[in-house]
């Protein structure tokens, strides 16, 4: 994404068997409020007294994020709000199944146990198969959201088949295996380049007996056949072996996932009739063609509408989009984000998007590399109203679509930052992990300063400016082509050195958006810091990195640390037996960030895939074992929970005696466990 407990339900669930499936109509509509049952039709009356930790398990906390300004948006604004949250929870399903093809039938298993259980919830036993659970929901499925190992249950097999059926449920053998082997199905997502890929992987994006060479052989040949505008191939199907051939099976509401895809496209046809303007309708309408059909073509071509659909306060993401969960990059998994423009933030921020030529013109990147026209770039922090699939319960912080470069360059791309959700981040941090990794006061009173600002410059250049710069060489392939498993990583790596070049140039300072370079300073600090430590508190000891975003953080720490050696550009410091990592020279350090960008833009531009994967598995992958154990021994003792997350506010219509909407009343009042339940009951279209 050119990019996170307290037990007590509310709504008791019928026995589920072996299925989750809901029989509810499309046009039914979920948590209705009737405006004779509620005088107080705005939002939450005092959002600002929020608990924003709603719980903490294992190694996550989860958070709420308010919705600031909802009750200022008109009637209509605020049913297409509604009705685009709708559309993207309805394909809740979809994301569950694409992690693994039993997850669904888990699922109903654990929603059935958690809401109608009526055995000792105070057992050992019980507390850890509630904290199964949460992880699973928190997960979509059995495997970690960002590490993709499984998360092995702490407790017996026999217990959890008696649990399951004191409640009337059933799961197959192949499901409770999966749950409780040590042997099958241990990873996700395998990128290690020495296996087959796919068939080490489990997810569902594959077909038995499909291997990592037939899927390189079959679109390598389709790859060949496309011209200068190319589809994103393989991005919204599975690859099967139908009678000794490979097949790919759409999802659309004629084919896989048809079901959810149905509910999707009734939501999004509600939308259409309260679309903000003729551009905006334009997208949603091509939008529902290509859910109707699946065709790639028709994908792009509502990209391009939807790249170009800028005005209106009202936006958001749907579809099957980012490709992290796939080995070889090439299919997707579904998403969604409905938002709600910020306007004094956005504001501020316009202006990277106003001046993203220049920052072309100056990239150290090689000329013949450089964009002479850079597109239709957009940028706006938004207020998040809903999120569901892959980007919940943990999601990013900031956007840049589409994915497809050729429409990129021709038509632009739309950037978001996710503004309240970085707010709550922000408000939940604990404390003790800067002053525990930094090298001295000096660098902690930097960050205290700087850091957020830092960290939302970063952000809005790396999505803005990085993601939009370059191109590709003629006759050079799509990176997922060429670049292949390791195109993710480089891609984020290319765009956080733009962020990172140019957070230090006095051009920043000039357009009014930093008042000193020591905000740049501070963000090279944390860069370093996390890119060579703190992020390893996300791992087991002994443990590779694989998820993409942290390859590509220490990819670029780690190479400069090694390239600036000479000149002691970074340097190891152990005091009192710690390690800390000290910057002597930041302008030394911002040249060699230009020189890495340099090089991966012309890996991009010349689709170089020894290169790329030499970068990727020298610096990005390994970890040293050494301060690997001492990250975890420093952070254990702070308490503090390396991945956060969040449960999305309850929007429900109001409606008149005749049944009109006449308002979106939006609630703060699930926690965790209750709203996974709650959307199990509401949003389950899939067997």
């Amino acid at each position: 994404m050119n990019r996170k407990h307290i037990f007590g339900v509310g709504i008791m669930l019928a026995a589920l068997g072996t299925s989750a499936c809901n029989q509810q109509n499309a046009t039914e509509t979920p948590q209705e409020v009737n405006v004779k049952d509620t005088i107080d039709l705005a939002i939450n009356p005092n959002p600002d007294d929020l608990e924003m930790v709603v719980d903490r398990f294992a190694d996550i906390q989860v958070l709420r994020y308010k919705i600031n300004d909802f009750d200022n948006l008109s009637v209509n604004q605020k049913k297409l709000v509604y009705f685009l949250a709708q559309a993207g929870l309805s394909g809740r399903d979809i994301i569950y199944d694409q992690n693994n093809e039993h997850n669904l039938e888990i699922r109903a298993a654990l929603d059935n146990i958690l809401a109608n259980y009526k055995g000792d919830r105070e057992h050992a036993d019980w507390l850890n198969l509630e904290l199964y659970a949460k992880r699973f929901y928190f997960a979509n499925g059995v495997h970690h959201h960002y590490g993709m190992q499984k998360m092995m249950p702490a407790f017996e097999q026999a217990y959890f088949t008696d649990v399951m059926q004191s409640v009337g449920s059933e799961m197959s053998p192949e499901a409770l295996e999966l749950m409780f082997s040590d042997k099958v199905g241990m990873k996700r997502k395998n990128k290690n380049s020495n296996v087959d890929m796919i068939v080490a992987s489990a997810n569902n994006f594959y077909g038995e007996g499909v291997t990592q060479a037939m899927v390189e052989e079959f679109y390598a040949k389709k790859s060949a056949e496309q011209d200068s505008t190319p589809v994103e191939l393989g991005l919204n199907s599975k690859l099967v072996l139908e009678n000794g051939e490979l097949v790919e099976k759409v999802y659309s509401a004629e084919g896989m996932y048809a079901e959810a895809i149905q509910q999707i496209i009734y939501w999004l046809e509600q939308a259409v009739t309260v679309a903000e303007n003729e551009d905006q309708k334009a997208a949603l309408e091509k939008l529902i063609e290509y859910y109707q059909s699946g065709d790639l073509e028709t994908w792009d071509e509502y990209n391009i509408l939807w790249a170009k659909s800028t005005a209106g306060d009202i936006d958001y993401i749907n579809g099957f989009i980012e490709v992290y969960g796939d080995a070889l990059g090439k299919r997707a998994s579904f998403e969604s984000i409905v938002q709600i423009t910020d306007f004094d933030a956005s504001e501020r921020m316009k202006v990277v998007a106003n001046n993203v030529q220049w920052f072309e013109d100056n990239s150290p990147i090689m000329e013949d590399h450089k964009k002479k026209s850079v597109k239709g770039v957009s940028y706006k922090v938004v207020q998040v109203a809903s999120e569901a699939g892959d980007a919940s319960p943990s999601t990013p912080i900031g956007v840049n679509l589409p994915n497809n470069n050729w429409i990129r360059e021709q038509h632009g791309s739309k950037s978001v930052s996710l503004g309240n959700l970085i707010a709550a981040y922000n408000e939940s941090k604990g404390s003790g992990l800067l002053e525990e990794f930094a090298h001295d006061e000096k660098e902690v009173e930097l960050a205290k300063a700087h850091s957020k600002l830092a960290g939302k410059m970063h952000t809005a250049l790396h999505e803005v400016v990085g993601h939009a710069s370059g191109q590709i060489n003629k006759g050079v392939g799509q990176p997922a082509e060429t670049l292949k498993n390791y195109a993710s990583t480089l891609e984020e790596a290319r765009a956080d050195l733009v962020g990172l070049y140019y957070i230090m140039d006095p051009k920043l300072m000039e357009l009014g958006l930093i008042e000193s370079l020591d905000v740049g300073v501070a963000e090279y600090d944390n860069y370093i810091r996390n890119g060579l430590m703190t992020q390893l508190m996300r791992l087991e000891l002994g443990d590779d990195i694989e998820e993409e975003h942290m390859q590509n953080r220490q990819l670029v720490a780690s190479w400069a640390m090694e390239k600036g050696a000479a000149d002691n550009v970074i340097e190891r410091v152990v005091k009192d037996g710690k390690t800390y990592f000290n910057i002597n020279d930041y302008d030394k350090l911002r040249e060699l960030f230009g020189e890495l960008l340099k090089e991966i833009q012309r890996i991009k531009s010349e689709g170089d895939y020894e290169a790329g994967k030499n970068l990727v598995e020298t610096y990005g992958v390994k970890v040293n074992q050494e301060i690997h154990k001492e990250v975890l021994e420093r952070v254990k003792v702070l308490d503090l929970p390396p991945y956060q997350g969040f449960v999305n506010p309850v929007l429900s219509p109001v409606k008149d005696a005749d049944g009109n909407i006449i308002n979106i009343k939006v609630e703060y009042n699930q926690d965790f466990i209750e709203q996974m339940l709650f959307y199990s009951e509401k949003y389950s279209f899939l067997k």
